[in-house]
């Protein structure tokens, strides 16, 4: 069954997504909506209005608009009938994420899918693989860091604007880090956190740091920055039986390193002289088939009647209560905020 897609964002990652379908050979593209674009295609319904997309003979949406616009879009998408994947985040806030739950729970028949790719990078594959083999033992903390360096027009681009944005670097990228923590840990119960804006003058937060912890009594120290000045994805996994650690992320821009996985066994002082130099076994990994996965993982869904697993409605709300507990948690940050709506 080849699907019938529409696209609402054509902008850099509209049109990737346009081309992994194309390349999966899962159907044709249809419909594209975006204000800016201009180019005609022969056999593509275009406009600028996503309303009059919506209203096209088309099975699925893909929804890759800034962050202000995809909440409202993926409630319209699904009241008009329509199966929809859509780019993180999920909504600006906890409240935009509940209300498109709301609307899901309306449409049982349609499936409705979140790109939190990372899920899908080979080292996370990996890495919960060996987690959940129980062979590293009991998952004790973590320690993750996610963070980029920033550019010359940082404070011009829309990701650093409050209205459309909703939040900075937390909800903009440590949001695929905090999927992975709940991944890796199931969530939750209690967070200490500061958030700031320590560097660029933006109404928005460059820098969020927490501690988490769970009812198991399992840790995590988190950090999602953009003054980092240098790219960084790194999240260090400790067992009582040794550590994984996944360090560089395979991207487009190649700039996070190369993607690995470290894997190292405990040793103690009775078991080997070298105390503290456990020998460790590295796996690279130097394709990222993330995007593939996800598009596949929607159009099966969508022909074989399956339910969403990876990057589901209810995934979207988890990660999004987590955010709220962050910004919530630091009162400085809350009083800050409340202070910037009067």
């Amino acid at each position: 069954m080849a699907l019938r897609f529409g696209i609402i964002g054509f902008g850099k990652i509209g049109q990737l997504r346009k081309k992994i379908i194309e390349e999966l050979e899962l159907g044709k593209v249809l419909a594209i909506s975006d204000p800016n674009y201009k180019q005609t295609h022969k056999d593509i319904f275009l406009t600028n209005n996503y309303h009059e997309l919506l209203k096209q003979d088309i099975d699925a949406v893909i929804i890759a608009t800034p962050n202000n616009i995809t909440a409202t879009a993926v409630i319209d998408a699904l009241n008009s009938g329509k199966h929809v994947f859509s780019e993180k985040p999920p909504g600006r806030n906890l409240e935009e994420v509940i209300e498109i739950k709301k609307c899901s729970a309306k449409h049982p028949n349609l499936k409705l899918k979140f790109g939190f790719n990372h899920r899908a990078h080979y080292s996370v594959m990996e890495a919960k693989r060996i987690a959940s083999s129980n062979r590293m033992g009991k998952l004790m903390w973590a320690r993750a860091a996610y963070g980029k360096a920033g550019s010359l027009d940082f404070k011009e681009q829309w990701r650093s604007t409050k209205n459309i944005a909703g939040g900075g670097i937390l909800l903009d990228q440590g949001i695929h880090m905090l999927d992975l923590l709940i991944l890796f840990f199931g969530g939750f119960s209690e967070v200490k956190s500061f958030v700031d804006t320590t560097y660029w003058d933006i109404p928005l937060e460059d820098n969020a740091f927490a501690i988490l912890k769970n009812s198991s009594d399992q840790y995590a120290v988190f950090h999602s920055s953009s003054t980092q000045w240098k790219h960084i994805f790194r999240l260090e996994l400790f067992f009582s039986e040794g550590y994984m650690i996944l360090n560089g992320l395979d991207t487009g821009s190649k700039s996070y390193g190369r993607e690995s996985l470290i894997i190292g066994k405990r040793q103690f002082e009775d078991e080997v002289e070298l105390l503290g130099n456990p020998s460790e076994e590295q796996i690279f990994f130097d394709d990222d088939r993330s995007w593939y996965f996800e598009m596949n993982d929607f159009s099966n869904a969508i022909i074989n009647d399956k339910p969403i697993i990876k990057g589901s409605v209810d995934s979207a709300v988890d990660v999004m209560q987590l955010i709220d507990k962050i910004y919530s948690s630091d009162n400085s940050w809350v009083k800050r905020e409340n202070e910037g709506e009067k």
